[in-house]
């Protein structure tokens, strides 16, 4: 579903993807880890568009995306939940999926599945974004990427302080969408055991680069906590 083939990143003069590669299969959760710093957040910025690349390609089902802009990347099957969520604070629960549905049609509904995914959010419809918690508003920045039905997910750090509960929940969430085989996903995360759980294919990075790769198997085998430790 997707394919990135050498891209090179660079911020002023900072050379900060070095030909970084990876492929994301339908049905298999592809994680990236790495230390702070290493690059991890500029690669999917970079994979949606936020950020361009100085040379490389990146392709989403066989078309090259890396020259579209972001709202066409959407579009194609894009869909990126933030590092921080990013959800619109000032905007009701339902606000923000609609927001999920701005490249479909004004008619189209909220789909009911992100309410049998996410059953808060049903309860809340009416709050407004900032007033949730932490762990709500990553459930519903997920839900709203979820609305207009990607192909390919890319998720930034979706633990990063949530409670233990709901990391459990959404970890659900990621494999039973991963297991429907219709949807690749991309997750960067820092919380080990959650990415080990996960990946179906892990990428580790250093400073700008992929340092090692391989089937989520073999990550206890080939010592990777160790080699992500802080």
């Amino acid at each position: 579903m997707l394919s990135v083939k050498e891209i090179n990143q660079y911020y002023g003069g900072s050379h900060i993807l070095r030909n970084v590669s990876l492929q994301a299969e339908l049905g298999k959760v592809t994680v990236v880890l790495g230390r702070n710093g290493v690059g991890k957040t500029t690669l999917l910025k970079s994979l949606m568009g936020l950020v361009p690349i100085k040379s490389g390609s990146i392709e989403l089902d066989g078309t090259p995306i890396h020259k579209a802009t972001p709202y066409e990347r959407a579009r194609l099957g894009v869909g990126f939940v933030p590092q921080g969520r990013e959800i619109f604070g000032r905007l009701t629960v339902h606000e923000n999926l609609l927001m999920g549905l701005a490249t479909k049609k004004g008619s189209t509904p909220i789909p009911a599945e992100l309410f049998e995914l996410f059953p808060v959010l049903r309860q809340m419809l009416g709050r407004r974004g900032g007033d949730l918690s932490g762990g709500q508003q990553q459930q519903l920045a997920i839900a709203r990427a979820l609305a207009a039905g990607p192909k390919l997910l890319i998720l930034d750090e979706p633990t990063e302080g949530i409670q233990p509960n709901i990391i459990k929940d959404i970890g659900k969430v990621i494999r039973m969408l991963a297991d429907r085989g219709n949807m690749a996903i991309v997750l960067v995360e820092q919380y080990y055991d959650f990415a080990e759980a996960l990946a179906d294919h892990y990428l580790v990075m250093e400073r700008g680069e992929v340092i090692a790769s391989g089937p989520g198997s073999e990550m206890q085998a080939k010592g990777i906590r160790q080699l992500v430790a802080i």
